[in-house]
């Protein structure tokens, strides 16, 4: 049996407690809120990694490692997330559940201080971080950022988001960019620190056996420390409804590639995760592009051979779908043609029984896929926080079980498209 409870430990300090016996360990995270913006994404992202480097008790990766192993092998790993605009940096602990532990031990409060060690009590010298952690790091993430062009079907889709949504904090990335993050100094990444502290949102979760007063206790405990502005910087996210401009825009890259990356992006015409309209989103995502049984898969990769992979996605929070495509230089028109032509066939209705029920199969069993995995659940209610939502799994899956081949025209025909990305050779 699954009980799940949400909470206000402190000012802006909310809790989700997932009670549940489903795991034999416990999973125990905190993210930081705030508005992604090109200023301070990449100090943000920089942050967990410098913090995971060293505490007060335990100053060195090596003694952190140590305290961690008697916890019976816990870990705690940085975490960067974008949620819409919002950029969420933290931790998430992982750790035996009590139940598994020998004797009678007590796991979850030495997690918990530990964790709220990291977080608010780190390896200092003369009241900064300390400089050779804060260099190793800021090149680390320097790396990170520009390790991001090898992968080339999510570089597309980061080119799309940055050209899409240029001049929108959508268009930031989690990570920020390579300037950014090569210009941090350890005072400034000290000063956005504290104002992190002080100013941002805090979700903790937790997903374990322990009740939700022991966890509350542990957490409550565990991060007394931490000051609290009269004020809170909360995160919004701007949806915009339509397209940019009248036609859609298009832009194009040319690199020493063999294979082209074609990648389209969607205004939903304003539909999301608030709107009444969301599950039919999501079933015409899946109808559309979003499963092995979608329209772009069984068409234009397996019908027509016009790429080599075919999706779309949806991006719940900012109401924007992508899609995702590998082609042949030379097919951009027909490939980006058919394409836009099973948009079509969505608008027109011409969805089979067996596509709408696929699809809807498909989105349910990932939901409750989710449920079994405590990283992903985590992950699912970093995001319903984030959008000040308290619907479960289950809940929605009953929502999209509903939705009807009409409701997914209506949804199909709100679709605007507002930008294309094509990555060519360089002969192209």
């Amino acid at each position: 049996m699954t009980h799940v409870t949400h909470r206000e430990l402190m000012p802006g300090v909310r809790l989700t407690a997932v009670q549940t016996d489903k795991f034999k360990t416990n999973l125990l995270s905190v993210s930081l809120l705030a508005p992604i913006s090109e200023e301070t994404a990449s100090a943000n992202a920089l942050l967990p990694y410098v913090l995971r480097r060293g505490t007060e008790r335990c100053p060195d990766m090596e003694t952190l490692s140590a305290a961690l192993d008697e916890l019976y092998g816990g870990s705690i790993e940085p975490m960067v997330r974008k949620k819409g605009e919002t950029q969420a940096v933290g931790f998430a602990a992982s750790f035996v559940d009590d139940a598994f532990a020998p004797g009678d031990t007590r796991i979850l409060e030495s997690a918990a201080g530990l964790l709220g060690d990291v977080l608010l009590r780190p390896a200092v010298s003369g009241g900064r971080f300390l400089a050779e952690y804060v260099e190793g790091e800021r090149a680390n993430l320097v790396d990170r950022i520009h390790a991001q062009i090898n992968e080339k079907r999510s570089y597309s889709i980061l080119r799309l988001t940055q050209e899409m949504c240029a001049g929108e904090p959508y268009g930031v990335d989690k990570l920020g960019d390579e300037a950014h993050a090569a210009a941090i100094t350890v005072e400034g990444l000290w000063k956005r620190y504290q104002s992190l502290l002080a100013c941002a949102p805090v979700e903790l979760y937790y997903c374990g056996s322990a009740g939700e007063e022991r966890v509350a206790a542990a957490l409550t405990s565990a991060l007394a420390g931490l000051p609290r502005a009269e004020e809170l910087e909360e995160p919004e996210c701007g949806v915009q409804t339509g397209a940019v401009c009248d036609a859609p825009r298009l832009f194009t890259e040319s690199m020493d590639v063999t294979q082209g990356k074609l990648a389209l992006g969607f205004r939903t015409g304003g539909g999301c995760i608030w709107s009444e309209d969301y599950p039919a989103l999501l079933v015409c995502n899946a109808v559309y592009g979003g499963t092995p049984t979608s329209k772009l898969f069984l068409n234009v990769r397996e019908k027509l051979s016009l790429c080599y992979f075919a999706s779309s996605m949806l991006e719940k929070f900012k109401g924007i779908m992508m899609v995702s495509s590998g082609i042949e230089f030379q097919n951009y028109e027909k490939a980006k043609d058919e394409i836009l032509a099973q948009l079509e066939n969505c608008r027109g209705g011409n969805i089979e029984a067996w596509e709408l029920e696929g699809a809807k199969r498909s989105i349910i069993s990932g939901l409750y896929a989710t449920m079994d995995a405590q990283g992903r659940l985590e992950d699912f209610w970093l995001g319903q926080s984030v959008a000040g939502l308290a619907e479960t799994p289950e809940e929605l899956s009953r929502r999209v079980e509903t939705v009807t081949v009409d409701e997914v025209v209506a949804a199909a025909g709100k679709l605007e498209l507002d930008a294309i990305y094509f990555l060519k050779g360089l002969e192209d």
